[in-house]
């Protein structure tokens, strides 16, 4: 987009210059110039509220305590297997997950794969509550008949956990036989916890909850200062790193979920309503855990079993664009099997469907510089009479079937897609560990920094195509002429700025701007031949 900006020819610096030569013929606003310094002020003391807010973090109670505790680890454990995931299973709680299909890092050779909740103080903890007797706890030892684990109570009462694994679900299975001469009332429970917190810029990461069916997020900073509750009749919680997600639903209805810090972990839990399970009966309860990648495809075939799942991915405001955007990524790598290609021929798709609007906006900047001289004489004649200059300029723009803002209009196409492939390319896990020439992650930055270099390179070397016509004009005052002197930095600004982005993105610059390049060469040939 900065191409349509650093033109010194293009709508958006003909239309700053026409500003500019307007705001000469009105007086100064003292309202204007209050109501900015108002806004100024409003604005920096909003800032300085948020900085210096007191912290309402609630001091960590005992029980909060003595969940995160390290007591239990020395607890049995075993392992359970699936074709996507193993985990392994100590009491009521799962950890060390790890994930078949996704290796820890893109060294060749490297077995290792990408574990969630991978510390022994780091697990995902199902349980239940019990009135009336006593149910199974962390210290719970458990034993082994038929596949399942069984635990019986002083009371009499059965206990039987089946707990299976369907690609990246965890289905936790809690049979309850009641053996006694009373009611006994049961109420399901899940809880999280984690140490450590993994972030990324632009991608919500953090607590995640699905509340009366909708989907909240709460980065590691909020829950750092505050602690959140909510009420739901149904739903799920968990947490979010910038590539994968760990989710519990409990299938009990009428919730409280909550999500708060406890020294250095974050633990988040839902406790369903208590249900009653009468003498003689069995009581049955479920919850689901979904441990795997933030992958639309793999979290679209997850919501038949945890409903909302699957619109758990942030695709932020743009998220029209970015959805496509993605799946077309994925499309094009499906058949050139490389995502660095892909993104070369998704930069090049984009650029052609916007060829005529380019070309547009080309023609309309060469039409609005030959029409300068004269739309300058006309503001000088008419510059004590308003209505005069404003009919003067309409009727001169209908003379030449232009106007300043339509070398606007792909800059403003623009600025949408590229935030949308921004987004794209850093919630794609399939980008994770995507090699390309000398580059192991796309996801990752150039750690040669050769492609921003090129990408700062291409970008000059456009900024001198586009504006090698225009005569350099050094009046200080006016805002086009300013505004050019800037964007001759933008090259060299954006360079630094984006050595350390993905050098996916990267890769879709600078295709951009090479793209450009060729585009405005051609362009500017036909444009002559006529």
């Amino acid at each position: 987009m900065v191409q349509y900006l650093n033109n010194n020819n293009s709508g958006f610096a003909a239309w700053n210059a026409n500003r500019n030569a307007a705001a000469a013929t009105r007086p100064k606003s003292r309202l204007g110039s209050f109501l900015w310094w108002l806004i100024l002020f409003m604005g920096t003391w909003w800032l300085i509220s948020m900085w210096t807010a007191p912290n309402d973090k609630p001091a960590p109670t005992d029980s909060d305590i003595a969940i995160v505790a390290t007591d239990n680890i020395e607890m049995p454990a075993h392992e359970i297997l699936g074709d996507k995931i193993k985990a392994n299973v100590r009491g009521l709680r799962v950890s060390k997950i790890s994930l078949a299909d996704y290796a820890a890092n893109s060294k060749k050779g490297d077995d290792a794969r990408v574990t969630l909740l991978p510390a022994d103080t780091d697990f995902v903890e199902v349980g239940l509550t019990a009135t009336g007797t006593t149910a199974p706890d962390v210290k719970t030892v458990w034993t082994e008949q038929d596949g399942k684990m069984i635990w019986r109570n002083s009371d009499g009462v059965v206990f039987a956990r089946d707990i299976k694994i369907d690609g990246y679900l965890i289905t936790v299975t809690d049979t309850i036989e009641n053996k006694t001469n009373r009611d006994l009332t049961f109420a399901p429970y899940a809880r999280m916890v984690r140490v450590g917190h993994e972030t990324a810029a632009g991608v919500s990461t953090g607590v995640i909850t699905n509340t009366n069916s909708k989907i909240r997020y709460a980065d590691w900073t909020d829950l750092d200062k505050k602690s959140y509750a909510y009420s739901t009749t149904n739903g799920f919680f968990g947490f979010s790193d910038q590539y994968w997600q760990t989710i519990a639903e409990i299938k009990s209805p009428d919730q409280t979920m909550r999500a708060k810090s406890v020294a250095d972990k974050y633990m988040a839990d839902a406790t369903a309503a208590g249900v009653v399970v009468t003498p003689g009966n069995t009581g049955l309860f479920t919850t689901t855990i979904y441990a795997g990648p933030r992958d639309q495809v793999i979290l679209d075939a997850a919501a038949t079993s945890i409903p909302g799942i699957d619109k758990t991915i942030d695709y932020g405001w743009f998220w029209f664009f970015a959805e496509p955007l993605l799946w077309l990524l994925n499309i094009l790598n499906s058949f050139v099997m490389n995502y660095g290609v892909a993104i070369i021929l998704l930069t090049i798709l984009l650029r052609l469907l916007m060829w005529p609007l380019t070309r547009k906006s080309y023609v309309s900047s060469i039409t609005m510089q030959k029409m300068q001289p004269e739309l300058q004489r006309i503001q000088k004649l008419y510059a004590n009479d308003k209505m005069r200059l404003q009919m003067e300029m309409m009727n001169l723009y209908k003379t030449y079937k232009t106007s300043p803002m339509s070398g606007c209009l792909p800059m403003l196409l623009q600025i949408p897609i590229f935030f949308a492939l921004y987004k794209a390319l850093l919630i794609s896990v399939n980008m994770r560990n995507a090699g390309f020439l000398w580059i192991s992650d796309l996801a990752a930055m150039d750690p040669y920094f050769i492609l921003p270099i090129l990408m700062g390179v291409t970008m000059w070397l456009q900024q001198r195509l586009q504006s090698g016509q225009t005569k350099t004009n050094n009046n200080t005052n006016d805002i086009a002429a300013s505004t050019g002197r800037v964007m001759k930095w933008l090259p060299f600004i954006f360079t630094i700025m984006f050595a350390w982005m993905p050098a996916g993105l990267v890769l879709y610059w600078t295709v951009s701007n090479v793209f450009g390049i060729i585009q405005t060469y051609i362009i500017k040939k036909q444009l002559s031949k006529k």
